[in-house]
């Protein structure tokens, strides 16, 4: 998939692909940076889009979507865009999109096209800019900025007894997407907007911060900011091979936290 949003098609409420994504099983992931993926019979070494964990989610034999690169200079022909932990068999599974990068080609071909109504209608769309300290991902008609930010850390899914754990890792240091929320309310002047929008890439229900041993001094920190008038919204996409669409946005109040 390329790396520009002029690639992506929107028709009525729908953001199109280049091209479909193929459908795989994962083997492994021996490192951070590939998944070994079943490509018809093929053990193909694939990019994988994300560092960090997939929730704490063991991968091997989950379904994939991958998408082909056409660089004759990359060593990995394609890229996961998102896994399923659907049962085994079922015919149209649910897609968990992993790809953080692809999450804000989206929100910008989302904001161009105007499927964001209930939090911005944009007439300009500038990419990174500046507030404060913060390069934000975008500037909106030139007041108003936006963040995206697409936690994979924790999926908030329902999991069935096909699908393998790992232990998850307790969370001792403050959230750096709360940190973050705290920069953009320092940064906010006069009849400037400041909006962060946590985005994901399959339905989930309400984002949840896991609580951490500075629990207390993270939800100051955005009431604060809040105060200051940064928003939080959410903003969740359906995928499918094909393409993504908005299937809700909502803005998020300080419980979140809770």
């Amino acid at each position: 998939m390329t790396d520009s949003a002029a690639a992506l098609q929107t028709r009525g409420d729908r953001i199109y692909f280049p091209e479909p994504l193929t459908q795989a099983t994962i083997i492994r992931r021996p490192n951070r940076f590939i998944i070994d993926v079943d490509v018809e019979g093929t053990t193909v070494a694939c990019h994988c889009p994300t560092t960090g964990r997939i929730g704490n989610l063991v991968l091997d034999g989950l379904p994939c979507l991958l998408s082909r690169s056409h660089s004759s200079t990359r060593k990995t022909p394609y890229t996961v865009e998102a896994v399923s932990v659907d049962p085994p068999g079922t015919r149209q599974p649910a897609w968990i999109g992993i790809n953080q990068t692809a999450a804000n080609r989206y929100i910008e071909q989302a904001l161009r096209s105007r499927l964001l109504p209930q939090i911005v209608t944009a007439e300009t769309v500038q990419r990174e800019k500046f507030l404060g300290r913060s390069r934000l991902d975008f500037l909106v008609d030139d007041d108003t900025y936006v963040e995206v930010k697409t936690p994979l850390d924790n999926l908030q899914v329902t999991l069935g007894d096909h699908i393998h754990t790992r232990p998850r890792p307790p969370l001792a240091a403050t959230d750096r997407l709360v940190r973050h929320i705290g920069e953009l309310g320092r940064s906010l002047e006069a009849h400037e907007r400041a909006i962060l929008l946590v985005c994901f890439l399959y339905d989930n229900p309400g984002f949840q911060v896991q609580k951490s041993s500075h629990h207390s001094e993270v939800k100051a920190q955005v009431a604060q900011a809040v105060q200051r008038g940064v928003e939080i919204w959410q903003v969740n996409f359906e995928l499918d091979p094909t393409g993504v669409r908005v299937s809700r946005h909502y803005e998020l109040t300080p419980q979140f936290l809770a």
